[in-house]
């Protein structure tokens, strides 16, 4: 009996405990729906609703003459919501009707799964529960986005067939690599970019807008009607041409891949307003054959600048007064030594000579003489001309370049000595950029008034000019009228006087040129001056036409121990003169009142149909006579501004078992010939055919491919 008793009394125990412990858990139940439910229904939002960034697209940038220079084009990402209620209605109807097809679209676009593997990947998500957000393709096209909204079940809308598409932006370059450390590079991260992409990124960014997400079954999902559209870019219209560019590139390309140089910059600026019109930039691949734009060096890259600086030199010196273009100057045979260091000339034998022609000679000693002479008991004067012209600091330009500091020493450096000013005067112990000294050579040209240079003139937003850029000048004089006189004729005789370091290059040009050679010594990854690591740095600094300057360039090339050419005019001053030639030719050069009459006695034949030399023949006002009523081929003979048509039975065969003769016709012409004759063309080069094989005349076979060589 008390065994029963004891074991009552734990169950009653146990009972009171569950009803206490269960009232407990009522409680708080209701506490936590009443008191604290707001807090935890938002919480579990919180865990299953995300605000997510929606990019906004990114402006492009244009060159001046309209082209665009960087664009984004949208890329998408393709999902399926296998569980879309229009895909599951009437047990999967929809998708069990159309997948055949739908896997057949997708294996001729993609060509990279068959039919069979696509219809497999659709049919496993189909029967896989709750999938709701399956990847199938990545990074797909615009154009393959088009095509995939007209293909089977895709066409039905996203709620029918479960097929989402996420678009993103790609940045790319529709001209490749031009300008391309200057117009710089996108990002993910925007204080990665470089160049005009930094520069600008707030214009080019837009506002970034927001998408709410639910997360179901693994996976978030856009809620309909949850969204904050993005706000897109601006645009930005830069100064570069693209003209001048592709041949500021080309020539800079062609002069450092033959000559085995290790880099080279090129920059065209324009002389009155200080735009850039073109700026390329190659450096040397560790493959050692390859070049591309890896640094922007026109910028931002300090070196010592050897005998270009020597124009600074001599406006200090005539500003001054201490000399003038003909005062005689001792060269003491092109050898002199300055404290324990022995500066000397490349040509050496020079003595007495004006400082004209010690400029055109580029006489080494002449300048650190002349400069030790009247600066060294008194070197800030000398600091401060260089002050004036700003080559202590930064350009202004709107890049970033840190790099591109210059370094311009003064008495209170530690590095300060004897041979400081001799040194810097015919350019070293100095630091600054191609750009620098390209605005001190543009201010000459530009009657003493140096422009602040710069890259962008406009903003767009949808085409509305919402920011202009104009030219600023940063000095409204460098110099006196007089100074300025002496410093154009010197500049002049480099190139004009038979004894000028650039005479052999750029004296033939069609128009005046005007500038300044350098050589550098510069010492090979700071290995030191000494002859096993002594390497050149090559420039030309100048503008054209002389007597009424347009554009002003700078072209700074370092050589290598391997590169044939070192010298100044023979390196920088054929990249300089290749530019100039061509801009001069489009851009100055007044064709309109060219005598277009003059006679080419050259005789000149080419092939095509009647119609088209025709054509051509009335377009360019050519007199022209038909001397056969054959087929609708014909010769065409050219010579003193006249053209005589005549029959041309070779172009086309009478006899269809042999290969037709198309040499000497374009490219459309032989094509049309060809294929008509049953042949199948590969083509290789641009121009007219000069070579075919099979040769004409051997034996037709349909179908077979005829390649033509032009030129």
């Amino acid at each position: 009996m008390e065994i029963k008793k004891d074991i009552l009394w734990r169950v009653y125990l146990c009972f009171l405990c569950m009803i206490i412990l269960g009232m407990v858990v009522i409680g708080r139940a209701f506490f936590i729906q009443t008191a604290e439910g707001k807090f935890w229904r938002s919480m579990g939002d919180s865990l299953h609703l995300r605000y997510m960034p929606i990019e906004a697209q990114r402006g492009s940038i244009f060159s001046e003459d309209g082209n665009m220079l960087s664009t984004s084009v949208p890329i998408f990402d393709v999902y399926i919501d296998f569980e879309a209620d229009g895909l599951r209605e009437k047990d999967g109807a929809r998708f069990k009707k159309n997948i055949d097809s739908l896997s057949f679209c997708l294996a001729e676009l993609f060509k990279d799964k068959s039919k069979e593997d696509y219809q497999h990947e659709l049919q496993l998500g189909f029967t896989t529960p709750n999938l709701r957000h399956y990847l199938l393709k990545r990074k797909i096209s615009f154009v393959e986005y088009k095509s995939m909204r007209d293909f089977p079940l895709i066409r039905d809308g996203k709620n029918k067939s479960g097929f989402i598409f996420d678009q993103r932006d790609k940045r790319i370059n529709p001209y490749g690599l031009m300008a391309n450390r200057t117009i710089g590079l996108s990002r993910d991260i925007a204080s990665k970019n470089v160049g005009l992409e930094q520069s600008y990124d707030s214009f080019l960014r837009g506002t970034t807008g927001q998408r709410l997400m639910r997360y179901i079954a693994g996976a978030y999902m856009p809620v309909e009607g949850a969204e904050l559209e993005p706000e897109n870019g601006k645009d930005v219209v830069t100064t570069l041409d693209t003209y001048i560019q592709d041949v500021t590139e080309r020539a800079l390309y062609n002069m450092v891949s033959t000559n085995n140089s290790i880099h080279g910059t090129a920059i065209v600026m324009e002389v009155a307003t200080g735009k850039i019109k073109a700026i390329a930039n190659l450096g040397r691949q560790p493959d050692s054959i390859s070049y591309k734009e890896d640094l922007n060096y026109g910028i931002a890259k300090a070196t010592e600048p050897g005998s270009v600086f020597k124009l600074a030199t001599l406006l200090s010196l005539l500003e001054d007064k201490y000399v003038t273009k003909n005062t005689v100057v001792d060269c003491e045979g092109g050898k002199k030594k300055f404290a324990n260091l022995t500066i000397q000339d490349s040509h050496l034998g020079a003595r007495q000579i004006k400082v004209i022609d010690a400029f055109l000679r580029s006489s080494n000693v002449a300048f650190a003489k002349l400069a030790d002479q009247y600066y060294s008991s008194q070197p800030q004067k000398f600091i401060d001309h260089l002050h004036r012209l700003r080559l202590d600091q930064m350009t202004g330009i709107d890049i970033t370049a840190t790099s591109g500091k210059p370094t311009i020493k003064t008495p209170k450096n530690r590095s300060w000595s004897g041979t400081t000013i001799p040194y810097m005067a015919h350019g070293y112990e100095e630091l600054v950029t191609p750009l620098h000294l390209l605005m001190v050579y543009n201010a000459v040209a530009n009657n003493g008034k140096m422009m602040k240079p710069y890259l962008v003139n406009s903003v767009l937003d949808y085409g509305v000019e919402m920011a202009k850029y104009n030219p600023t000048v940063l000095v409204e004089k460098i110099c006196s009228d007089e100074t300025l006189a002496q410093l154009k004729e010197c500049l002049g005789a480099v190139v004009d006087s038979a004894q000028g370091t650039g005479h052999k290059v750029l004296f033939d040009s069609a128009y005046s040129i005007a500038g300044k050679t350098g050589t550098a010594v510069s010492a090979l990854n700071n290995g030191g001056y000494n002859k096993g690591n002594k390497i050149y740095q090559s420039s030309f600094i100048g503008y054209f036409p002389a007597n009424a300057p347009k554009y002003s360039i700078a072209v700074v090339i370092q050589n290598s121990r391997e590169s044939k050419y070192i010298y100044g005019a023979d390196v920088s001053g054929r990249v300089f003169k290749e530019i100039s030639d061509k801009v001069y030719n489009k851009y100055v050069f007044d064709h309109k009142n060219k005598n277009l009459n003059v006679v080419d006695t050259n005789a000149h034949v080419c092939f095509g149909m009647k119609q088209e030399m025709m054509t051509i023949s009335g377009f360019l006002n050519l007199k022209m006579t038909d001397s056969s009523d054959g087929n609708i081929w014909r010769t065409a003979n050219i010579k003193n501004g006249a053209v005589a048509l005549e029959s041309s039975p070779i172009t086309v065969a009478n006899n269809i078992s042999i290969v037709p003769n198309i040499m000497g016709m374009g490219l459309k012409d032989a094509v049309y010939v060809a294929e008509n004759n049953g042949l199948k063309v590969a083509v290789s080069g641009k121009g007219r055919v000069v070579s075919q094989s099979p040769k004409s005349g051997e034996a037709l076979v349909k179908g077979k491919t005829i390649t033509l060589f032009l030129n």
